[in-house]
């Protein structure tokens, strides 16, 4: 059997390997109802990085260098971080978070020990893309989240004076004509700004040349998430107050206003990519000889 095929079978192996330690403590946490909302994305992140890989697979797997014995000692780093990681299993996000970030390193470490410096550069997008499919540890969650809310209801507070909608306000809570509304920790949107910045990510990738502008469109996820965000809040008191109160009770706020809000922050932010893109275009064309 050629060195080539040998190398691909044992990367296959370890890459069964990787999943294996990640396995168990992520289907526990997808199968939690509630972490499920802020995970749903988990299982398309490896299938999203398989795809680049193939794509480009000539330019990756087509050099066959001798093996880098660096990626061995970052194959074991793995190993012991998931060895430690078991004495986090009370809290099942974090026990998922560490175990998932040391399959990671384990199967980084195994790809740079067998394809060497050279591959992992060429592959370094779709090998970085993985750490989205780590759940983020609770602490940061709790913190992002309580950004998001503070945010969010600091421009629901500038869309009302904007609209000129009489209200009195204490904290979160919003004391308005018909009702009072409070931005709680289910109006943070982070699944949704989790779905957008995915997006920002992927589409600046395949649209984007320069690094900085795609560090632009990442970042431009969490402005457009939180005005989002305050959009929602304000469309859907206007809709209830003026129209039905089933339009914050009912499904509409809990079920498919998410996806009618969502789909103004993806306009919002192909607006922004689409502003980087021609600038781009520009100064290319403004270089072009002739």
């Amino acid at each position: 059997m050629k060195r080539q095929s040998l190398k691909g079978l044992l990367f296959a192996l370890l890459s069964i390997m990787a999943i294996w330690m990640a396995f168990s403590p992520l289907r526990d946490l997808l199968r939690n109802a509630k972490q499920t909302d802020y995970y749903s994305h988990i299982p398309l992140i490896p299938v999203i990085s398989a795809f680049f890989i193939f794509w480009k697979r000539k330019e990756i797997f087509g050099i066959s260098p001798s093996f880098c014995w660096p990626g061995l000692f970052i194959m074991a780093a793995g190993a012991v971080l998931r060895f430690v990681g078991r004495g986090l299993q009370a809290n099942p996000n974090d026990y998922a978070s560490l175990a998932t970030f040391s399959a990671l390193v384990f199967w980084l470490g195994s790809f740079l020990f067998l394809y060497g410096k050279e591959a992992f550069r060429k592959a370094y997008f779709p090998a970085a893309f993985l750490i989205l499919a780590v759940p983020i540890p609770t602490i940061l969650m709790e913190k992002t989240i309580s950004v998001l809310v503070a945010a969010s209801t600091s421009v629901t507070n500038l869309l009302f004076k904007a609209i000129g909608m009489p209200f009195t306000r204490d904290g979160s809570v919003f004391v308005l004509p018909g009702f009072s509304i409070e931005v709680a920790k289910e109006c943070s949107g982070i699944r949704s700004s989790l779905a957008l910045f995915i997006t920002g990510i992927l589409a600046g990738h395949l649209f984007l040349k320069k690094s900085w502008k795609k560090g632009v469109l990442a970042l431009a996820v969490f402005p457009v998430a939180i005005f989002k965000n305050g959009l929602r809040i304000v469309g859907l008191y206007l809709l209830a107050y003026h129209i039905d109160m089933r339009f914050i009770e009912g499904d509409f706020h809990h079920k498919f206003g998410g996806s009618v809000f969502f789909g103004i922050g993806l306009v919002l932010l192909g607006l922004i990519l689409w502003i980087l893109r021609r600038s781009e275009v520009r100064q290319a064309k403004a270089i072009k000889p002739g």
